[in-house]
Order: C-alpha cells, then sequence, then structure tokens
C-alpha cells in the first residue's frame, strides 16, 4: 500500500463521489433510495457558497473512499459541530486504514474550525462500523431519537406554516 493521501473533493470528483455513494446504498441495503444526480452534487458540493463539503481518500492514484461533511450549531455548547454524513470505503480497500486516515482528517478540520463536537450516525445493524468507532472512544447517543421528515409529509408540514419575509 502506498501512502494515503486526502484532498477535498472537486467538480470533477461528481462521478466518482456518485460511485462511492451507490456502493454506500448498496451495502445500507438502499440503494432505491439514491435520488441524487450529476446536477444535484455539482448544485450542492460545488457552487459559490456551498454548505456540505466532500473529501477523497487516495492510495496512490487511486480513489478508495470519500466522506461527505457540514457544520451545525450547539446552542448549549455556543460553538459549531462538524456533522458527518457519510463515509465510505470500498469494500477491498477497508482495513488498510483509509477510514481511520478520513476520521482524523475531519477531526482536525473540527479542531482547526473550533468545533465542540465531531458527530455521526451509524445503522444499528452495522456492527463492523459500530466495533471501528467504539475502538476510537467515540460515544453512541443513545439518549437521542432522529426523527425525520420527507416527501408528502415533509411538503404538508411547510404548506401548513406560516411563511417568514
Amino acid at each position: 500500500m502506498t501512502a494515503l493521501t486526502i484532498r477535498p473533493a472537486t467538480a470533477e470528483d461528481t462521478d466518482l463521489i456518485l460511485h462511492f455513494v451507490r456502493e454506500l446504498a448498496i451495502y445500507e441495503k438502499a440503494e432505491h433510495e439514491v435520488l441524487a444526480t450529476p446536477e444535484h452534487v455539482q448544485r450542492t458540493l460545488f457552487c459559490q457558497n456551498p454548505k456540505v463539503f466532500g473529501l477523497i481518500c487516495l492510495d496512490g492514484d487511486t480513489p478508495v473512499g470519500f466522506a461527505v461533511y457540514f457544520f451545525n450549531y450547539s446552542t448549549w455548547q455556543g460553538q459549531h459541530g462538524l456533522y458527518l454524513e457519510d463515509l465510505y470505503i470500498s469494500p477491498e480497500q477497508r482495513g488498510k486504514g483509509a477510514g481511520k486516515a478520513l476520521l482524523q482528517h475531519l477531526a482536525r478540520i473540527a479542531v482547526d474550525q473550533d468545533c465542540g463536537r465531531f458527530e455521526w450516525s451509524v445503522l444499528d445493524w452495522n456492527t463492523p462500523s459500530i466495533e471501528f468507532y467504539d475502538s476510537l472512544d467515540a460515544k453512541p447517543q443513545s439518549e437521542w431519537i432522529r426523527y425525520r421528515l420527507t416527501g408528502a409529509p415533509l411538503q404538508a408540514l411547510a404548506g401548513a406554516a406560516p411563511t417568514s419575509k
């Protein structure tokens, strides 16, 4: 294995990012839920003022994985936090340190940006990832229940809310 490098994703990585997203969705048994297109990726990750950011992990010249993250905010801490939306390493590349390298890189970004937290979610059946995160001394946040609105319920709630100007 050559030295791992991590670099910011660029617009030229759009197809690669979507490739990794599809691989991740297959792994998570949710390929049918992937709706992202190259246009979505271009419009969100590579626009003038992006609110989400990507990283590409390479082994030499070979892309082996990616991460997508954004910044959130904790009113209790009075600080931003870094939220890792996706981290994925191709199956044939796992166990070589790429996942840990991406997490270390993201932790440095969080520290450099004065973030009070670095958080992510993991599916409850993903034992290999849970064991990996436990080995890093990351702590599950079991006291919180995550909620989500999508599709028609999201549209219905948005329609019921007063608009602000």
